[in-house]
């Protein structure tokens, strides 16, 4: 068995493989943060998209198995009641777009370095995770009546995600 990691033995940089890696829990947090929610709310976004990080383990593709599985090991399995943390930016367009940016970089970088199945799994998992997390929590309305279970703000950076990725 090599000593070669993971990433490297699948053809990308340790940069690359970083940015890979980072950009599910990115996704997750900028689609939680579009829309300010109660600290329920975000902990209900936050665990629907770590469950849906860590169901990615099982996937066709091995890039993507891969990438969960490294995510899993880094932060944490929800299936066994670990939880994340919910990270709150500061600026949460300016972080949005900063996702945005970074899921084209990562769009091009797949475009040269990985098979069409793993570069469209990839990017597939990554809207689902916005619409996982964005579905997770409706958002106003009294006793839950009148809610909105998707927002412009929700909407506007979940369109935005998907056209990057195209």
């Amino acid at each position: 068995m090599s000593d070669e990691p993971l990433y490297a033995m699948m053809g990308y940089t340790d940069d690359e493989w970083g940015l890979l890696v980072g950009l599910p829990q990115s996704v997750l947090t900028a689609a939680s943060a579009a829309t300010p929610d109660s600290a329920r709310k975000t902990r209900a976004e936050n665990a629907a998209g770590m469950s849906e990080i860590a169901d990615a383990r099982a996937s066709a593709s091995p890039l993507v198995a891969a990438i969960a599985g490294e995510i899993i090991g880094q932060v944490g399995d929800p299936e066994l009641g670990e939880e994340l943390p919910a990270i709150e930016p500061g600026d949460p367009a300016a972080y949005a777009q900063d996702v945005v940016q970074r899921a084209a970089q990562a769009s091009a970088l797949l475009a040269g370095k990985a098979g069409d199945s793993d570069a469209e799994t990839y990017k597939h998992w990554l809207v689902e995770i916005a619409d996982t997390v964005v579905a997770a929590a409706s958002t106003g309305g009294v006793l839950g009546i009148g809610a909105e279970t998707v927002t412009e703000s929700e909407r506007a950076f979940r369109d935005s995600l998907a056209e990057a990725l195209t």
